[in-house]
């Protein structure tokens, strides 16, 4: 079992691949991407032919047959370098290629799968819908009705990740509105099948790179052999599938907490006020001893429930302890990264509040890690819930 603290030698050397890309080849991207809310086309088949998606899909299907932490490693260092790409990154190879990878038939490994580990198909996951929010499951009004040999979609979801750049959605849809929750069905759509839309590009606050959209299915066709599982079992595949996002979307506040710091330092020791660097101050001082040691308090938990996703039953999560863990170091990492990002901003001072300054670009974004994948509230009700009952 991988110590928590201490990286063996194939988890250094993925994450320094990752590294060098993300240093060399979506750093250069970031500012463009969140001034102009602008895409690089390519950038995942890119990633694909160095290795960087489908790491813990098995290599019979185009993967790495890599860990959960390994993958993790991979999301950090994105994360430092572009964190917008990192979000699109967790949207494709957790959410969508993961889920797809644990969930699927063959033939969804056969002709999804082994394709978007390569990067010739870009996905998302389609759960989300107008007026939902925290209540995703109780509020779904999408349905998929059954046609012979085909489901036809009718319905809309938001806020989605990588929604207006997509090859393919795994979509949450009802097929039987009377039982519930119990009614819900997953499909792989290909977007562009007759009767699919993207209504509107979403303008955000931060990760604007990250391709953020509304989707509209208007009697979308879906051959039945494009269902994820069985039908009615779609909410299995959800609660399954959270746990694990929670867990990958984790090291994107790390990865984010760790250049803060590197910046902060950065400009503390070029920055001059009263003839001497701000460094020399003890406040700025202080400031930085305090980001530093809750980059390693999030470090700690983030890598620890990693290895935890690697070491349980796939079919047990989204009941038991890693439903509450993954869910406390997602709800760590978020909170802690903002005292991060707050004292960041303070060290830089008026050039922090500046749109162009980078420290700016990380501050605005990381607050969306409080709400999406389940907002702070959510995750401590999951905590509560899991120990006190």
């Amino acid at each position: 079992m991988t110590n928590q603290f201490t990286l063996n030698s194939d988890q250094i050397a993925i994450f320094e691949t990752a590294n060098q890309f993300g240093k060399k080849e979506l750093y250069p991207l970031s500012e463009k991407m969140d001034n102009d809310e602008w895409w690089p086309n390519g950038i995942f088949k890119k990633m694909g032919d160095l290795g960087l998606l489908g790491l813990t899909v098995d290599p019979k299907y185009g993967g790495s047959g890599m860990s959960y932490l390994q993958a993790g490693l991979v999301c950090q260092a994105f994360g430092k370098w572009n964190h917008a790409l990192a979000l699109s990154w967790v949207a494709h190879d957790n959410l969508c290629l993961d889920n797809m990878y644990r969930n699927g038939s063959d033939f969804i490994r056969e002709k999804y799968v082994k394709k978007l580990c390569s990067g010739d198909l870009i996905g998302c996951l389609g759960l989300t819908e107008p007026g939902a929010g925290s209540d995703a499951l109780g509020s779904m009004k999408t349905t998929a009705k059954k046609n012979g040999n085909k489901y036809v979609l009718n319905g809309s979801k938001t806020y989605i990740t990588n929604g207006a750049i997509a090859d393919v959605i795994l979509v949450y849809a009802k097929t039987d509105t009377s039982k519930g929750n119990k009614g819900i069905s997953a499909f792989v759509v290909e977007t562009k099948t007759n009767g699919f839309k993207v209504v509107s590009k979403l303008r955000k606050m931060g990760y604007r790179g990250s391709q953020t959209a509304e989707l509209f299915f208007d009697n979308v066709e879906v051959p039945i052999e494009n269902m994820i599982g069985e039908e009615g079992t779609g909410h299995i595949t959800i609660m399954n599938g959270l746990d694990f996002e929670r867990a990958m979307i984790a090291p994107i506040c790390l990865g984010i907490s760790e250049r803060a710091l590197e910046i902060s330092i950065q400009y503390a020791k070029i920055r001059e006020q009263f003839g001497k660097p701000i460094s020399s101050f003890q406040m700025i001082q202080s400031k930085i001893a305090d980001i530093y040691t809750w980059v390693k308090a999030i470090k700690s938990i983030v890598y620890s429930v990693l290895s935890e996703c690697d070491n349980i039953d796939k079919k047990l999560a989204g009941k038991g302890e890693i439903h509450i863990n993954s869910s406390a170091a997602v709800m760590f990492a978020s909170t802690t990264s903002n005292k991060v990002l707050d004292e960041a901003v303070q060290i830089h001072g008026g050039m922090g509040y500046m749109w162009e300054s980078e420290i700016n670009r990380l501050y605005r974004s990381n607050k969306l890690l409080d709400i999406g994948a389940g907002t702070t509230e959510i995750r401590k009700k999951i905590i509560a819930e899991g120990l006190l009952h």
